[in-house]
């Protein structure tokens, strides 16, 4: 359906898979696959999406440990699109800007005493540009001709098979702020005291860097069956209080089918593989030992369209957790996005 090729790959891939499952820095939507594929030469669209992630798993070089203070995070990343196609390149290239607000509860062991706290505010802001490189035919045309009417009516229908590859370029830009990472100064061991798996690089709402991201897409159709994949690599340079956050690399696919599909009306369901890998953060030019992470997770996703209106909705549970020194991982993470084209 016209309809379906032109919203689902904005609910499909939403910089979820891409959002980062170790620091929870990332998490913005991703520009979507057919947008170069709609009738109109120019498009506007806005979205908003939340990802929730609770960290309530204390690890030991990747090894479940004992958490007798109870210590967590929870964070809400809540993301606000604005997007466009623009009219050049046969339709092919698209901008988007996102802006994140975050919300973080925790509860950590300091020393001897409880620390617990609330941080908000924004993030850092993306600039991202697309440019679908390959896509098949978007629709075919027939011409019907009624009884009455000898003038022929363009008929558009889906193909059986359809393909597209993306990819993007962007930038994130220091908007977040960064105070909780002076903590790194003040990081002091005390014998006997429980350890904390949360640091001022997991609370933090920005990294103060200017960061380069890179990243593609594909979506691949048959029919009611399809196949989504993308992956995104991030370079991080240096930002504020000698701290710099290390590249990142994640990805994320799977296949989906639509059990539901009508004109103006689709739901489907989608079976989500997704992880992430990164080396250890830097602090004044020494390796920050306890940032390192390479994890898998896996779950559903609900996908659903009515009229120019779209959503959905997923659950990440951790399968592999390879973390460095002592951290707080993930014990879940929920995701949802709703979207509308002007």
């Amino acid at each position: 359906m016209k309809f379906l090729r032109l919203f689902l790959p904005l609910i499909l891939i939403v910089t979820s898979a891409t959002m980062a499952q170790a620091c929870d820095l990332c998490g913005c939507y991703t520009p979507q696959l057919e947008a170069g594929q709609q009738e109109n030469k120019f498009g506007i669209y806005a979205g908003i999406a939340e990802q929730f992630t609770h960290f309530g798993t204390d690890l030991l070089d990747g090894h479940g440990v004992a958490n007798p203070t109870g210590e967590y995070l929870n964070s809400s990343i809540t993301q606000v699109v604005i997007g466009t196609t623009l009219p050049v390149l046969d339709n092919r290239l698209g901008v988007q800007v996102s802006l994140p607000f975050i919300d973080r509860d925790f509860k950590r062991p300091d020393g001897f005493a409880i620390d617990r706290g609330n941080i908000f505010g924004f993030g850092d802001m993306s600039l991202i540009a697309n440019f679908i490189a390959f896509r098949t035919n978007a629709s075919g045309i027939n011409s019907a001709m009624s009884k009455e009417d000898k003038n022929p009516v363009p008929m558009i229908h889906e193909p059986d098979f359809s393909a597209i590859v993306n990819l993007t370029a962007g930038i994130k830009l220091p908007t977040g702020d960064t105070s909780r990472l002076k903590e790194n100064f003040n990081e002091v061991e005390i014998p006997g005291a429980p350890d904390s798996g949360i640091g001022g690089h997991d609370l933090t709402l920005g990294t103060g860097s200017v960061d380069a991201i890179f990243g593609a897409q594909a979506l691949l159709r048959y029919k009611a069956l399809f196949f989504q994949a993308d992956a995104q690599y991030t370079y991080r340079t240096k930002g504020d209080y000698q701290y710099r956050f290390a590249n990142d690399f994640s990805w994320s696919g799977g296949p989906g089918f639509d059990f539901i599909r009508r004109p103006k009306t689709t739901v489907g369901l989608q079976f989500v593989v997704s992880g992430e890998t990164k080396g250890y953060d830097e602090f004044e030019g020494q390796p920050d030992t306890d940032t390192g992470v390479t994890s898998l997770f896996l779950g559903p996703r609900i996908l659903a369209s009515a009229g120019r209106w779209n959503g959905e909705v997923s659950v990440d549970l951790p399968v592999i957790m390879n973390t460095t020194s002592f951290q707080t991982a993930p014990t879940y993470r929920v995701r949802a996005g709703f979207s509308f084209r002007f």
